[in-house]
């Protein structure tokens, strides 16, 4: 393979926004947070990827309201003391070449649980915890307290905090909004018949299960600027029959990219614990690509991406617009640098680095 004009590595330029290349660091919760508060774990964190040569830099699901953080530890922007750190985070990114993007989120009756490394368990109320909300009153777990089924009322609340959120991301300096409609959090939980049992105008039906997400993209694209981009992060498959599948995530695609949506990207499951998941590399990949060709909206593609030539070949072959990277970016947060000499590609390092590359 000739790799003089690798693909990985050609700008690509979406609404207002120019990416220096087409690898992006995927939002990754840190839990690390004391009541919503960015701090230096995240400016070094997320900072650190940005010198490495990434093209946008997401910041972790960022919870709309404090009972929509997954964990006591998340990170938050339901108030305006969240915007001064998350500023200094975006204005740090930006410096270094790289787009800073936040991810808006609500954890719906996945929310209220340990942090991953103290084993993830529920928190109940009388144990520091708090009350979660869905559409419907299912639990994720048996073992959970049921959530409470969101009102028409509160539903709309949701809706008005995802607006506030986009705001106070414009006040931060972000230059990319991605809502987090996946992995069995509230926007997965309305899509899916597996978690979505009401009967009223938002359950039942494709179409009154899709309305909450699309009221949400409705009301951030309002709030966000036309000239700056927004992503949908979906789930494009539940793993279980019966459950949310691809099919739907093309149909879900094709609303919502007339609302103002750039860029799908693919991830899958979590929305129930009890599906069968293969994971292998690249094996949500398709889920971009048969999206993208059947709706001519981007994508970008997540999920066991680890290696340079394999992530390049995903671009190449137009199977993704962008490549998604989580944990290899843990593993390496030089990655894009690395990836540009194993290609034969120029990205050139920081000038503070230029010895050693």
């Amino acid at each position: 393979m000739d790799m003089s004009g690798a693909y990985l590595f050609s700008p690509l330029r979406i609404r207002g926004v120019d990416l220096r290349n087409r690898i992006v660091v995927s939002p990754m919760c840190q839990y690390s947070c004391d009541n919503g508060f960015a701090s230096d774990w995240h400016l070094v964190h997320l900072g650190s990827r940005a010198v490495g040569g990434a093209a946008l830099v997401i910041a972790e699901a960022t919870a709309v309201e404090a009972r929509g953080r997954i964990s006591p530890s998340d990170l938050g922007i339901w108030k305006e003391d969240h915007i001064e750190m998350l500023a200094r985070i975006a204005v740090f990114i930006r410096a270094q070449g790289a787009a800073p993007g936040i991810q808006l989120a609500h954890a719906g009756r996945k929310a209220s649980v340990h942090v991953p490394w103290e084993g993830g368990a529920f928190i109940p109320e009388n144990e520091g915890g708090w009350r979660t909300v869905a559409p419907s009153p299912i639990p994720f777990r048996d073992s959970d307290t049921p959530p409470l089924e969101l009102s028409k009322a509160q539903i709309c609340a949701i809706v008005q905090a995802f607006a506030a959120a986009a705001r106070r991301a414009l006040a931060a300096g972000f230059e990319v909004i991605e809502i987090h409609g996946a992995h069995g959090y509230l926007i997965n939980e309305f899509l899916s018949p597996l978690a979505n049992h009401r009967r009223d105008e938002y359950g039942g039906s494709f179409e009154n299960r899709t309305r909450f997400v699309r009221e949400v993209v409705e009301a951030v694209r309002g709030a966000w600027p036309d000239s700056l981009p927004l992503f949908v992060r979906i789930s494009a498959t539940d793993w279980v029959d019966g459950g949310w599948s691809i099919d739907d995530s093309v149909r879900l695609s094709s609303m919502i990219q007339p609302l103002g949506v750039d860029l799908i990207d693919c991830s899958s499951g979590g929305l129930a614990p009890y599906a069968k998941i293969e994971p292998a590399p690249g094996f949500q990949v398709p889920f971009a690509q048969r999206i993208r060709r059947e709706t001519g909206i981007l994508t970008g593609a997540v999920g066991m991406i680890t290696e340079p030539r394999q992530a390049d070949c995903v671009i190449r072959e137009g199977r993704a617009d962008l490549v998604l990277l989580a944990r290899e970016f843990l593993r390496d947060p030089y990655f894009p640098l690395h990836a540009a000499k194993a290609l034969g590609v120029a990205a050139p390092a920081p000038v503070q680095y230029k010895r050693a590359f």
